[in-house]
């Protein structure tokens, strides 16, 4: 039987549900695409995240967008946990300077948004999944507030996680810095349709694109100009393989008016044609 705990307020909606094989097929369906999602996975569990695969070796944080695809194709032999919200109920984006996780957590277009937990973090974790269950079972008036609080502290949690797996100590500490890297990843995430230079998001932040490059250099991340192309190629490989849309409406959609243009954009970056990119996975789907 799956486990789920749901919670509904006019437009707000957040749900905890166990994830094990009687609740992955749900998992995977349709129902929580609309959803903001954070996965809690203990060992053993394999999945994907668009075109990443992931094994997880300890227990594991995963952070899934609405517009990204998760599938779990092996659960491990202890339950883990799926939480899924939307926006009415706690928007990343309006509540930023509470938690500090959107362009890290969320909307990360350079690393996939995953932190491990060392075992005194998991122990933190499991308590708090655990006490999200026990709201549900009280039914308290006090259960909206209660979730969402714990919800921010989750994501406070991780992102601190986040900065010490995914950068340089020296750099975690360069608070104006890694601002500087995040406001550049949700304009991109937010632009890459029409903005496809670096000069274009440099006019956006009122700086020269060589000022830009430098502070992405300090970080020892890609370039800016990689992060924005790979957000262009991640979001052709969606619509290739999610959508019957062709090539050259794909490539009108995301802002080219050279199709042809494009298609050599895609190759560079992938190694294969659009056409090509969508046959071999649309084949190794019937394998």
């Amino acid at each position: 039987m799956i486990r789920r705990n749901q919670f509904e307020s006019s437009l707000k909606r957040f749900g905890l549900v166990q994830v094990t094989e009687e609740s992955i097929d749900a998992i995977n369906g349709d129902a929580y695409k609309q959803y903001i999602k954070v996965l809690y996975l203990p060992k053993g569990y394999r999945l994907t995240v668009d075109f990443g695969a992931y094994v997880t070796k300890q227990s594991t944080l995963f952070f899934v967008a609405p517009n990204q695809f998760l599938n779990i194709g092996q659960v491990g032999t202890e339950p883990g946990y799926l939480i899924y919200y939307n926006r009415d109920f706690y928007c990343i984006q309006i509540h930023d300077n509470e938690v500090a996780c959107d362009g890290l957590l969320f909307n990360n277009i350079n690393n996939m948004p995953m932190v491990t937990t060392p075992k005194e973090e998991a122990v933190y974790f499991g308590t708090l999944f655990r006490e999200m269950e026990e709201e549900f079972r009280l039914a308290d008036t006090s259960l909206e507030e209660m979730i969402r609080t714990y919800l921010k502290q989750l994501l406070i949690r991780a992102t601190r996680l986040w900065k010490k797996q995914h950068l340089e100590s020296a750099v975690s500490e360069q608070h104006s810095s890694l601002d500087f890297f995040r406001k550049f990843t949700m304009l991109v995430d937010a632009h890459y349709k029409e903005k496809h230079t670096v000069a274009d998001y440099a006019d956006v932040l009122a700086m020269a694109p060589k000022t830009v490059t430098h502070k992405f250099k300090r970080l020892n991340l890609p370039q800016p100009n990689e992060i924005i192309k790979n957000r262009i190629i991640l979001e052709a490989k969606r619509l290739l393989v999610h959508t019957a849309m062709t090539a050259k409406e794909i490539a009108h959609s995301l802002g080219y008016e050279d199709p042809a243009y494009f298609s050599r954009q895609f190759m560079v970056k992938t190694g294969e044609s659009p056409s090509g990119f969508r046959n071999k996975f649309l084949e190794s789907g019937k394998a």
